[in-house]
C-alpha cells in the first residue's frame, strides 16, 4: 500500500497548472469600475450588484483538463496525514488516507476496465442507492475521477420515486446495497457495495497494470457534470440538478481557504447530513480534500437520532459538526459537554436567533458559524471568523468568486444596501442546469445568466447577507406579503414551544392569514390564545397569527427544512 500510494500524484495536478487565473477579484472588480464599490457592503453602483469581501481566490484556468478528484488531492499535504480519513461513529472501525486513496485508485481502475456491468466514463451517469457508509466516499471519488457523474439519492424513497429520479438522470448503472437494490428499476445494471465482489474491487492487484494506472482520467474537462442531484421538492416537482467540475471546484476552493485560516492541529469532523443529501455530499468531499478525519454517521449510528449524533460527538471528541438547525438546538439542550468543540457549521435552513443566543451562551468558546447555500449554487455564503460569527442571525458574507444581486420582487429591477428582494447569484459554483428540463431553466435564470434563488434576501452595510423567506412561501394577506420564517422565529422562542411552523390558511376577506402549527412542549398548556397574543406583541398587524393548530410534529427534510407540502394535509381537520 505504502508504494501504491508514493506513486499517487496527489500533489501533482495543481503543481502543473500556470499560470492560475480568478473569477474576477474584489480588487479587479473596485478598479474596473473606477473604484465604484463600497469597501464595507460590497456593493457596486455601476453594476448595482454585491461582490464578496474577501480575498481574491485564484481558480485552475478554466479550460485545463481537471476533475474534483486531481482538484482536492493537489490540496492534501506530502506526506499524506497520519490520522484517518473515515471514521465510523458506530464501531469505531477507520480508513487512513493511504488506504482511502490506494482503495479509489484501484475502483477507478476497475470502473475503466470490464470488472463491472459495464466500464464507466465521461458522459456516464451512475446512480447511487445507500446509505451512509465508509466505502462511499471512495466511490464517489473513483467515479469523478474517471468522469462519470455521480447522482445519490435517498435510499428511503419508493421504489416509484426512484424509478422516476432514475429516468431524470439517465443513469446507465447503479450502485446500491441489499437493502436497497429492490427499489431500483428492473434492468438497471446494478452493483452492490455489501457484495464481496465489490470489497473485492477495491483492493484489486496492485501489480495489475490496470491498478496502476493514475487515479485522475487525465482528459475531463471541468465543464463535464461531475455530479446530478435532486432540489428538495418541497415547492414543486422534484428536478436533477447538474454540477460541473468546475462547480466543485470553486466551492472546494473557497471552502479549503477558510479552513486554512481557522485551522488548528487535528480536526475531526462530524458529519450529521446523510452523504446522498448535497450537504453531506460536499462536506464528506470537501472535509477529505482539507485533510480532515470525517466521522460518519453510518446506518447503525444514524439509527441513534440527534442523541446517537451527540454521544458521537462526545466519543470521539469532535472538532467540528456540521449541523441543520434541529442538531444544533439539540446541542444547546442536552447534556452533553463537548469539550474538544471548536465550531459547529449550521446550513440547510433558517436558525432561529434564539436556538443562536442559547448556543453562545452554553459554548461561548465555540464558534457558531451559518452559512447559505443550495444544491444549485452550492456555498454561497459563511462566517469564517470570532467577529463574523457575533452577527447573528445572518447567513455570513458572500463567499469567494461569487456575485450577487438583489432585485426587487415586482418590477425586477436591482435593489441596494439593506433592501429585501430576491437573491441571485452568478460564479463557477452554480449550477449549468436542470437535466432535461427546458422550462425550469428558463425560469431558473435571467438574460443574462443570474440564477433566481427564489430566497427574500438582503444584504447589510456590512455585507452579510440575511435570509427573509422562500418567495413562494410568503403569505398574501390583503396587499401585504408575510413572510412564516419571522413568525416562526418569533414561536419557537416561547419555552413552551418545542417546535413551530407557518402557512397559509384561505380565508375569504384577506385571501390568506397565518396560521400557527405548534408542537408544546411535554407537559405545555399554552393555549391558543395566548400564543396569538406573544406574536401580536412583537408585529406589525398585518403579520399576526390568526390561527393556532397544535400538532405532534413539524415534518422536516434532512437538513432541518419544514416540509411544507406535507402539512397541508392538516387543513383537512379544520
Amino acid at each position: 500500500p505504502q508504494r501504491v500510494c508514493d506513486s499517487l500524484p496527489h500533489q501533482s495536478p495543481l503543481h502543473r497548472l500556470a499560470p492560475l487565473t480568478s473569477f474576477p477579484s474584489q480588487s479587479k472588480m473596485s478598479s474596473a469600475h473606477g473604484g465604484a464599490m463600497d469597501a464595507r457592503s460590497g456593493y457596486c453602483t455601476t453594476t448595482k450588484s454585491f461582490r464578496s469581501l474577501r480575498p481574491p481566490l485564484p481558480l485552475p484556468p478554466a479550460d485545463v483538463p481537471l476533475t474534483f478528484p486531481a482538484f482536492a488531492l493537489s490540496l492534501l499535504p506530502s506526506p499524506l496525514p497520519a490520522h484517518p480519513a473515515l471514521l465510523d461513529a458506530a464501531t469505531g472501525d477507520a480508513v487512513s488516507y493511504p488506504a482511502f486513496l490506494s482503495q479509489a485508485r484501484a475502483l477507478a481502475a476497475a470502473l475503466r476496465s470490464r470488472a463491472l456491468p459495464l466500464p464507466l466514463g465521461r458522459g456516464d451517469v451512475a446512480f447511487v442507492l445507500a446509505p451512509s457508509r465508509l466505502d462511499v466516499p471512495v466511490l464517489y471519488f473513483a467515479l469523478l475521477a474517471v468522469g462519470a457523474a455521480v447522482s445519490p439519492a435517498n435510499p428511503a424513497l419508493t421504489a416509484a420515486e426512484v424509478s422516476r429520479l432514475v429516468s431524470l438522470s439517465g443513469a446507465s448503472v447503479a450502485f446500491a446495497v441489499s437493502s436497497t437494490a429492490a427499489k431500483l428499476p428492473a434492468g438497471l445494471p446494478t452493483v452492490l457495495l455489501d457484495s464481496p465482489h465489490f470489497r473485492s474491487l477495491l483492493h484489486c492487484n496492485q501489480g495489475d497494470n490496470e491498478s496502476s494506472a493514475p487515479l485522475d482520467a487525465g482528459a475531463v474537462r471541468q465543464s463535464a457534470t461531475a455530479t446530478i442531484q435532486y432540489s428538495s421538492g418541497t415547492s414543486g416537482r422534484v428536478k436533477a440538478v447538474a454540477l460541473s467540475h468546475r462547480s466543485l471546484i470553486a466551492t472546494g476552493a473557497g471552502l479549503h481557504a477558510h479552513h486554512v485560516k481557522s485551522r488548528k492541529g487535528v480536526e475531526r469532523n462530524l458529519m450529521s447530513a446523510p452523504m446522498f443529501h448535497s450537504m453531506g455530499f460536499s462536506s464528506v468531499l470537501n472535509g477529505l480534500a482539507q485533510g480532515r478525519t470525517m466521522v460518519v454517521m453510518t446506518d447503525a449510528a444514524a439509527r441513534a437520532g440527534l442523541r446517537g449524533m451527540l454521544e458521537a460527538a462526545e466519543r470521539w471528541e469532535v472538532t467540528e459538526i456540521t449541523a441543520a438547525p434541529p442538531m444544533v438546538l439539540a446541542i444547546t439542550r442536552d447534556r452533553y459537554r463537548l469539550k474538544s468543540l471548536v465550531r459547529v457549521v449550521c446550513g440547510g435552513a433558517p436558525l432561529p436567533t434564539p436556538v443562536a443566543e442559547q448556543f453562545r451562551r452554553r459554548f461561548p468558546h465555540v464558534d457558531l458559524r451559518t452559512g447559505y447555500g443550495s444544491t444549485e449554487a452550492g456555498a454561497v455564503s459563511l462566517m469564517v471568523d470570532r467577529d463574523e460569527c457575533s452577527h447573528v442571525g445572518s447567513a455570513g458574507r458572500i463567499n469567494h468568486n461569487v456575485e450577487a444581486k438583489i432585485v426587487d420582487i415586482v418590477t425586477g429591477e436591482p435593489l441596494s444596501v439593506g433592501q429585501k428582494g430576491e437573491l441571485c447569484l452568478r460564479g463557477p459554483s452554480i449550477m449549468t442546469g436542470y437535466v432535461g428540463d427546458d422550462e425550469a431553466n428558463a425560469a431558473a435564470f435571467d438574460s443574462e445568466g443570474w440564477l433566481k434563488t427564489g430566497d427574500l434576501c438582503y444584504i447589510d452595510q456590512d455585507g452579510f447577507l440575511f435570509v427573509v423567506d422562500r418567495l413562494k412561501e410568503l403569505i398574501k394577506y390583503k396587499a401585504y406579503q408575510v413572510a412564516p420564517v419571522e413568525l416562526e422565529l418569533i414561536l419557537q422562542s416561547l419555552p413552551e414551544i418545542f417546535d413551530a411552523a407557518v402557512m397559509p390558511y384561505p380565508h375569504e376577506e384577506a385571501g390568506e392569514i397565518p396560521m400557527a402549527l405548534v408542537v408544546r412542549q411535554p407537559g405545555s398548556k399554552i393555549t391558543e390564545a395566548q400564543i396569538m397574543e406573544h406574536v401580536a406583541k412583537q408585529v406589525a398587524p398585518y403579520k399576526k397569527v390568526r390561527k393556532v393548530l397544535f400538532i405532534d410534529s413539524i415534518p422536516r427534510s434532512p437538513a432541518g427544512k419544514i416540509l411544507r407540502r406535507q402539512l397541508s394535509s392538516h387543513l383537512s381537520r379544520l
